[in-house]
């Protein structure tokens, strides 16, 4: 019985952690915590509620995802990206992606491809219910699903790893501005095409879409810095 006790009682920290990760994740989309700023973890469990130990554990969890970075003493400060570092990252997803899109619409059955419609539409309709977690989430789900279509799972983690390390700081100000609702859309504009079996269309929609969000980036990152 002591070790079931034990291991019920892990599972709750485990989870707790894993809440915890959640809503520091959502602060940071919607740019509460600030690049370059550094935090502590009793600072931060004060303001959640809970004890400074699955703080801890939830931030060394994002510091594996590049998210933060832990300095001695003093807590985890956010890692700041640079527009180099996010131009970088986005011409490396478009040299994986693009490609890969066009294989996975020669390649894909019409029920793979149809097996991803609920996520394009979950995108889409976070987006209009201005829920930008969900939405990065199935963002992600979308991305990788899609990729992995194409049965190279060292690539998935590749693009995975990209996405997190270009995460989207003040993504609220493009939310307010109306801005995400195009970019969702053309989740369900890709599939369209692919499921249309026209190669051509699918490489570029891709393209587009990777520079789109990279714009709409840029847009909302330099108005926020503006905002006093």
């Amino acid at each position: 019985m002591g070790e079931l006790k034990h291991r019920s009682l892990a599972t709750v920290q485990h989870r707790l952690r894993d809440q915890v990760a959640h809503q520091l994740r959502a602060a940071l989309i919607a740019g509460e915590l600030r690049p370059g700023t550094v935090y502590s973890a009793p600072g931060l469990a004060a303001d959640f509620g809970v004890s400074a130990t699955p703080v801890r554990e939830a931030m060394l969890d994002l510091a594996r995802e590049g998210l933060v970075e832990p300095v001695r003493n003093k807590g985890f400060r956010i890692t700041e990206v640079s527009e180099r570092d996010l131009d970088q990252y986005t011409e490396i997803r478009a040299l994986i992606e693009v490609p890969v899109v066009g294989r996975v619409t020669r390649t894909a059955t019409r029920a793979q491809l149809e097996a991803l419609r609920p996520i394009a539409l979950e995108i889409v309709d976070a987006a209009a219910a201005h829920d930008l977690v969900g939405y990065l989430e199935a963002d992600r789900r979308f991305h990788l699903e899609l990729l992995g279509l194409n049965g190279n799972d060292r690539l998935v983690e590749t693009v995975s790893d990209l996405r997190k390390r270009s995460r989207l700081y003040g993504l609220t100000w493009l939310d307010e501005h109306d801005q995400l609702l195009p970019s969702a859309e053309e989740h369900v504009e890709l599939l369209d095409v692919m499921l249309a079996g026209d190669v051509e269309a699918a490489e570029a929609c891709m393209t587009r879409h990777l520079g789109h969000v990279r714009s709409l980036w840029a847009q909302g990152r330099g108005e926020a810095a503006r905002v006093p």
